[in-house]
């Protein structure tokens, strides 16, 4: 009979065996891509999370535009805001959605009775978060363009929006799990995401107006605080991941 100690079996930690047991860094990053397929196959059958984010973001911009009436004087100073509100609020509307919809449908726990890594599955959500949002934000960058004519299509805009887009499903991914077993996730998932992303949006916005006018060289310490943010939480996120949906 084989002996037990606490902490696993002859008292090897559980995740140690499970790391063993997947067969290494490909089996483990499958098991991520299977997390994040499932996700992307049935928002394909129901379209849920992606309308809700487009038509909240569409709705923003053209408020906006009839709102400040933008004019040529103007439209440099407050286009970026506009864009990177849209982005913010569709993303806090799908990202909390994200382990909403596990939860509601009952799939939740056998999720996290899966043989994989805490990780797999923190680094699986947010790559379906990250998928949604890339997605709606392709979309509505043309419409933007054509709204404001501004010059939202530029490679340094783009650029930035991956970058802050990046940070927004690291830290909204984290925060989701952890809203979801409150009783008030709809109102606790936005309280806890919008004031540790501040640092992204400010940067964000800066930087995509400077792109937008031609001053991206000294910006560039915009973008340097977008890669630190998106590194730091990222990591904080993964490593946090784990915790959070134990208690």
């Amino acid at each position: 009979m084989n002996a037990r100690r606490p902490g696993g079996v002859w008292g090897v930690s559980p995740n140690l065996l499970r790391t063993r047991e997947a067969g290494g860094i490909m089996s483990y990053l499958s098991r991520v891509g299977a997390i994040a397929w499932k996700d992307v196959i049935i928002e394909m059958r129901s379209k849920e999370i992606l309308i809700s984010m487009f038509t909240f973001a569409f709705l923003v911009m053209v408020i906006f535009n009839f709102a400040f009436e933008l004019k040529v004087e103007n439209l440099a100073a407050l286009s970026p805001g506009v864009l990177w509100v849209a982005f913010l609020f569709a993303g806090v509307l799908g990202l909390s959605r994200s382990f909403i919809i596990e939860k509601d449908r009952g799939s939740l726990e056998g999720l996290m009775l899966a043989p994989v890594d805490r990780s797999a599955i923190y680094l699986g959500k947010l790559t379906s978060n990250l998928v949604f949002m890339v997605v709606v934000e392709s979309i509505m960058l043309p419409i933007f363009t054509a709204l404001y004519t501004a010059p939202a299509l530029d490679l340094y805009v783009l650029l930035v929006v991956f970058l802050g887009t990046l940070g927004f499903a690291a830290v909204g991914t984290l925060f989701s799990a952890v809203a979801v077993n409150t009783r008030i996730r709809e109102t606790m998932m936005p309280v806890l995401f919008l004031p540790v992303v501040v640092p992204v949006v400010i940067a964000a916005v800066k930087f995509t107006g400077a792109a937008m006018t031609g001053k991206v060289a000294p910006s560039m310490s915009w973008i340097n605080l977008l890669l630190v943010f998106d590194v730091v939480f990222l990591a904080l996120s993964f490593l946090a991941f784990e915790f959070v949906v134990e208690e």
